[in-house]
């Protein structure tokens, strides 16, 4: 099972980058190509976290995040490699956290931002624009919050 969550991260880091090379060579920054009313395909770039926090830091967020990246991957290869038994259910959510965090701290190493090219939008309203390690992240870190409430043994322990 732990290798195929490492496998899994490796997919995803593999279809992240993959996506971003795509999506900067068949598209243009700040021109979105609608997919559906509702979604577009925009080549973004963003120097900071989540919803650009961070962005305006003179460069300097750039080692900043790459290290939370490189930092965050070491101990979830960790976590990861210390998991066995029942825990093991955690492992492919841990894996695409993983994966995602590798995606983007590539970028954060080559060029000190992130590509984003996925953009939904209704009404005026647009969510920030992201990519396929975003998706990984955020899923695999939802996954992990249900898990834990659902799977949780220490509840039943605490009641018995």
């Amino acid at each position: 099972m732990k290798t195929i969550a490492f496998v899994l991260a490796l997919i995803i880091v593999a279809l992240d980058q993959w996506t971003k090379v795509l999506a900067e060579s068949h598209l243009l920054y700040g021109v979105p190509r609608e997919v559906f009313s509702w979604f577009n395909l925009a080549l973004a770039y963003n120097e900071g976290a989540a919803f650009s926090f961070m962005a305006n830091m003179g460069g300097a967020q750039r080692w900043i995040l790459f290290g939370v990246s490189a930092l965050a991957s070491v101990a979830l290869i960790i976590w990861m490699l210390r998991i066995n038994g029942s825990d093991r259910m955690y492992l492919l959510p841990l894996g695409s956290i993983l994966g995602g965090a590798i995606g983007n701290g590539i970028d954060r190493y080559q060029t000190g931002r992130v590509v984003d090219f996925i953009q939904w939008h209704y009404g005026g309203y647009y969510f920030p624009t992201f990519n396929i390690a975003d998706v990984a992240i955020t899923c695999g870190a939802v996954v992990l919050l249900i898990m834990s409430f659902w799977f949780d043994d220490s509840k039943e322990e605490a009641s018995a």
